[in-house]
Formats: C-alpha cells, structure tokens, sequence
C-alpha cells in the first residue's frame, strides 16, 4: 500500500553565533511544527507510530549536520532526515561571524485509507 502525504510544514531557523548547522536545523524543525495540531489521530483512532515523516534541511554546509539526532528529536512517527545544500549563511562585515541559516519542509504520510 502507498503512502500519502498529508501534512507539509515549512519552518526557518538561525545559529547566530557558532556555526552550528544541527542546531539551526533544530530550531527550523520546531518552527516547521509548533504550529501544527493534528487531532485526526485520536479522531480517527490511527496510531501516531503508522505516520512516516520525511524532513529536508537546506544548509550551506549539509555535511555539517548531524541527520540522526535530528531524526529522534521529532515527537510522532518514523522519521528519516537529509540535508541539502540551501539555507544561508550571512557574514558580519565588522568581525566575521558567520550566521547560519536553515529551512526545513517537514512532511507527513500515512497509508492510503479507506
């Protein structure tokens, strides 16, 4: 049976000061969901653990981000994470700081039902 998309989140999320591609990725994560409510679970009596999440993270530096412990930082379902080049990573001119800049587009499936 084939799965079927039915959520899509985006979210933007910074490091301001370290450099640190998984925790900007972290933050866009959060701001993809936080807003997210999805009551059909109990509605309809599906188990969250049949819900199959698929998140991309676009970084200047996608090597940089560690996929697995983002993966377990999700809260329902089975969740894989990749990082590809994106996002931005903006200089300050004054003293070289590097700020990073990640988006994520946080996806949903579920079996077909009915």
């Amino acid at each position: 049976m084939s799965d079927q998309r039915f959520i899509l989140e985006m979210g933007m999320g910074n490091n301001l000061f370290r450099q640190d591609y998984t925790k900007a990725a972290e933050r866009a994560i959060e701001d993809a969901i936080r807003h997210s409510c999805i009551p059909m679970f109990g509605t309809l009596g599906i188990p969250s653990e049949e819900m199959r999440v698929s998140v991309t993270i676009g970084v200047q530096k996608p090597e940089q981000v560690d996929c697995a412990a983002l993966a377990e930082v999700l809260p329902r379902g089975k969740a894989t994470v990749k990082a590809v080049f994106g996002g931005m990573d903006v200089t300050n001119p004054d003293n070289g700081t590097v700020n990073v800049i990640a988006t994520a587009a946080v996806e949903a499936f579920l079996p077909k039902q009915g």
